[in-house]
């Protein structure tokens, strides 16, 4: 089993999208958030790149991720900010707090890392136990327009210490009737010239049609559901280039 959002992969995250650093999710998650008066859950928080903007804004939210080693980048930011959430570790189709949330919130597609059907319906039973009555799940998914295998691309970082980082990603499997594909990373640490640390990470995603998630989502229990896409609220997808976010309430 390869590596799963490691030590090096966690520290690539956080240079790639810092906090404070946006693809129109923050400032839609804010808006769409403003009415909430109850705690919120973010499954999967990674580094806090949506966490703590909301802490900063006022809102009281835990997060949790599988990965201890993003959750120590998670930990390090609240901390430099004078922020103090609670975080644990945990996995979002097995988690359980005696918490009752207002809003489940989970940006920019990081749900489908579930990429086996039974896991991925489990969560989203897990999730509607957790959230208070007339509580919302907020989440974002994407579906493939192009998937070509063994296309390799390259990306370069600077360390705060002087060290290059960098990714070699490629999808390597495509499962059209399961509905998911496999992408493979390299991650290098390299230090004067040399090679002082790599990982190898393996990272499984799926896919859901629009109406049969949404069909997904009534058949758990969940109502008033809208759709939307590129953050724009109520805008039905036209097509597979966009962000396509679920709201939908216990």
């Amino acid at each position: 089993m390869l590596g799963y959002y490691s030590r090096l992969s966690s520290e690539v995250y956080d240079l790639d999208k810092p906090i404070g650093s946006s693809f129109g999710d923050v400032e839609y998650y804010l808006e769409r958030l403003a009415s909430c008066k109850g705690r919120i859950l973010e499954p999967a928080t990674g580094t806090g790149r949506l966490l703590v903007p909301l802490l900063e804004k006022g809102f009281q939210v835990d997060g949790f991720d599988v990965s201890e080693e993003m959750l120590q980048v998670c930990r390090t930011n609240c901390e430099e900010r004078g922020l103090a959430p609670k975080l644990f570790n945990a996995k979002m189709e097995s988690f359980s707090v005696e918490e009752k949330y207002a809003a489940i919130v989970i940006p920019t597609g990081t749900f489908l890392l579930l990429h086996e059907r039974e896991q991925s319906l489990q969560a989203l039973r897990n999730f509607y136990s957790h959230l208070e009555t007339e509580g919302r799940l907020i989440v974002d998914l994407h579906v493939p327009s192009d998937i070509e295998l063994e296309k390799t691309s390259t990306r370069t970082w600077q360390a705060a210490t002087g060290d290059t980082l960098t990714v070699e990603s490629k999808k390597i499997k495509v499962d059209w009737i399961r509905q998911y594909f496999v992408s493979q990373g390299r991650y290098e640490r390299w230090q004067e010239g040399r090679l002082v640390q790599t990982e190898l990470e393996r990272y499984p995603m799926r896919w859901y049609g629009v109406e049969e998630f949404k069909d997904i989502l009534e058949k758990i229990g969940f109502s008033d559901i809208s759709i939307s896409t590129g953050y724009r609220f109520g805008e039905y997808p036209k097509n597979a280039n966009s962000i396509i976010t679920f709201e939908a309430k216990k």
